[in-house]
């Protein structure tokens, strides 16, 4: 990290940055005061992570631009220990989660994230932006027609403003109209302030108070381990999708040691665990913010708008709010998946598909992630384990030649072993292993078989064309090839 790419990373787009973290703050409030209510704490406990955890991972994180708070995700995984335990457990909890974080970035599992496949992050996306989306609907419970015109002026206002200029994000500008009209025409819609109580108090350090026991730490640590995994996951798979937003990498394994400080950070600030926001980073990203001043500005105006303009925070309607989520989830929702659905492989279908159904029926997107990535990898297994053996031209009336092709590991060794006629009559057999590859202990397994039932019907077996790899397999693990291993094992 040199002092050009400090000064770029933070001051490379100062305009863009500082507009598009007022945006961010402003739709952070809401989301903040429902995931606190849905932890099962007081609102303020959500927003007082929130201000940590963006400005402490704008310092600290691995990818500018990314926007990072209190969340669903980690909310769901809390609310059994809080309401078994209470709010100074979550606390500890929350500071342990960062310290797994750390330890999780420091033996880089962030290069995990080449294993999760494309099929899977388009479902991770879908699911998401069909959850945001969802998510608005209970805004207008109760609501009279004025909660509809206000959102569809919010999103009129939201796409055909930067059709005029950019200089201001159109998000902003429709948050600002909206406010004015429902203030001026006094129309009665729920706003912010109808939410949840915003005391007008900075967090300050505390150390939580529980008795610092082995017991505690059974009872905390299976619930740090499960939102470390929940927020490292939902952080890295936000990080790639802002890496393809903006054309740039970003350094995973610095964003999960750099989730891990901003959670301790919070814990000791009276805030909840938290992670990377796939929503307001899109926001953030729409709305021109692309450096870390993005996020640093968002957490800090968040306590600016409910310290000192706390009058006029609670005064911005949710319709106005709403308006910015929906364009979020339709900017969110990759329409190209559907589009395309004729074109791409049933397999990638179906996996994209089981992804955004398991996140939808569980609302846990780590759930879904996983499901996928099994899902995938059952798929592939699948489609390598296809192995061919064919039978070549005999060298003399009792000779015979297999060649194989293809994986041997263990989903295609039954394949490999129901390709022989054991009971032929032949003095030799050679099997041309050229065009093949050993795996693992079951390839070499099967080899075995293949010698084995040979010799009891008399008949020599010889390998050739082992690559390296695959030799030294066979050297390692084999037993026909011992000094008295195939009397033994016909013996056996």
């Amino acid at each position: 990290m040199n002092l050009n790419t400090i000064k770029y990373e933070w001051f490379g787009n100062i305009k863009g940055d500082i507009l598009s973290g007022i945006v961010v703050a402003m739709a952070l409030i809401p989301e903040a005061i429902a995931f606190s209510l849905i932890a099962g704490v007081d609102p303020m406990i959500g927003l007082y992570a929130s201000f940590c955890i963006a400005v402490v991972i704008a310092f600290v994180g691995g990818r500018p631009g990314m926007i990072s708070a209190a969340t669903g995700a980690t909310a769901l995984v809390m609310v059994t220990l809080v309401a078994d335990y209470g709010l100074q457990y979550l606390l500890a909890a929350t500071i342990l989660t960062g310290v797994i974080q750390i330890i999780m970035g420091v033996l880089k599992l962030g290069r995990l994230m080449k294993f999760v496949p494309r099929s899977v992050m388009i479902g991770f996306v879908n699911a998401l932006a069909i959850l945001i989306f969802s998510a608005q609907l209970t805004h207008f419970v109760g609501e009279s027609w004025a909660m509809y015109a206000m959102v569809a002026g919010a999103l009129a206002i939201i796409y055909i403003f930067p059709r005029f200029t950019k200089v201001v994000p159109s998000p902003l500008v429709a948050i600002i109209t909206i406010t004015v009209i429902a203030v001026m025409t006094g129309s009665g819609v729920r706003t912010i302030g109808d939410m949840g109580e915003l005391s007008q108090t900075l967090p300050f350090f505390l150390i939580p108070d529980i008795p610092f026991t082995f017991e505690t730490l059974q009872i905390i640590f299976p619930y740090s381990l499960s939102i470390a995994i929940v927020g490292l996951v939902e952080s890295l798979l936000t990080a790639s999708i802002v890496d393809d937003m903006t054309d740039t990498t970003s350094d995973k394994n610095k964003e999960a040691r750099g989730q891990g400080i901003a959670n301790i950070v919070s814990g000791f600030f009276g805030g909840m665990a938290g992670c990377a926001m796939i929503g307001q980073s899109v926001i953030n990203v729409k709305s021109g913010g692309r450096g870390r001043l993005s996020a640093f500005v968002a957490g800090v105006f968040l306590m600016v708008l409910i310290i000192l303009l706390n009058d006029f925070l609670v005064q911005i309607p949710m319709a106005a709010l709403v308006g910015v989520m929906f364009m979020v989830s339709i900017g969110t929702f990759d329409w190209s998946s559907l589009r395309n659905i004729h074109k791409t492989p049933i397999s990638d279908t179906i996996v994209m598909i089981v992804t955004v159904v398991t996140v939808l029926m569980t609302h846990d997107l780590s759930k879904g992630v996983f499901v996928g990535i099994l899902l995938s990898a059952i798929f592939f297994a699948s489609k390598i384990s296809k192995v061919k053996v064919t039978t070549l031209a005999s060298n003399g009336s009792h000779k015979k030649v297999y060649s194989v092709t293809g994986q041997l590991f263990f989903a295609s060794v039954t394949d490999f072993l129901e390709s022989f006629n054991y009971n032929e009559d032949v003095n030799e057999v050679t099997i041309d292993l050229t065009q093949a590859h050993l795996w693992d202990d079951s390839a070499v397994g099967a080899i075995d078989k293949v010698v084995i039932k040979y010799h009891q019907n008399g008949t020599k077996v010889k390998l050739i064309g082992l690559n390296k790899e695959s030799n030294k397999l066979v050297e390692k693990l084999a037993v026909h090839n011992k000094p008295g291993g195939l009397e033994k094992a016909v013996g056996h």
